[in-house]
């Protein structure tokens, strides 16, 4: 483990890391204003248990092969491009339903929410990668066991991410509560969604593969 102020600044990074909008914060303020804040901090949820996968994958040497594999990179990259690209799909298209506004959020499928926000994180190399350049740095050289030291610091990485991906649940909870046009458009905000995780879906495709 590093010294505390190494931890400290450690954890302040991942809340600044944490802070910045990205697919993961879109899905998860995407099912809060339509179906409340419990299906946003389930969303959440999915997407931090996705990052420990990349997590004990990086301290096992799975995530240093995505790093030197082009064969590799390239597989997961197209995987996720495509789911990345099929949610962006789903949501363009989605048939948009009556709303009421006195009737509360819909009743989510909670599964269903969980997997998919899983699933953002798993089929994204981009998220291995990430962990396998960031975590690192904070390892002493002459750590006695440097994959244990790497699975604590990604424990308490994911476990600090927390509040910030459920504030933003509470966040766009509290603005759909208040702010009634975007309840009403909630179809239109479904297609903007689309088309960012499209856009997501087309950048990922384009990413080069690390090189060897």
């Amino acid at each position: 483990m590093p010294d505390l102020p190494q931890l400290l600044l450690f954890i302040a990074a991942g809340w600044l890391l944490n802070l910045t909008p990205g697919p993961d914060v879109l899905y998860i303020v995407t099912n809060t204003l339509r179906s409340g804040v419990r299906a946003g901090i389930v969303a959440a949820l999915g997407i931090v248990n996705g990052c420990f996968v990349h997590v004990f994958a990086a301290a096992i040497g799975v995530s240093a092969l995505l790093a030197t594999s082009a064969m590799a990179f390239t597989v997961l990259k197209w995987v996720g491009a495509a789911y990345l690209l099929w949610m962006g799909v789903r949501l363009l298209f989605s048939k948009a339903s009556p709303l009421d506004l006195h009737a509360g959020p819909a009743e989510p499928d909670l599964w269903r929410v969980y997997y998919r926000g899983f699933l953002t994180n798993v089929l994204n190399p981009k998220v291995a990668l990430f962990f396998l350049a960031f975590v690192p740095q904070f390892i002493a050289p002459d750590a006695s066991n440097k994959a244990l030291a790497f699975l604590w610091l990604g424990l308490i990485f994911n476990i600090n991410s927390l509040p910030i991906n459920f504030g933003y649940a509470w966040l766009a909870a509290w603005a759909a509560r208040r702010v009634h046009a975007v309840q009403r458009a909630m179809h239109w905000m479904d297609r903007a969604a689309g088309l960012l995780f499209v856009g997501f879906g087309l950048k990922l495709a384009m990413t080069d593969n690390p090189a060897p």
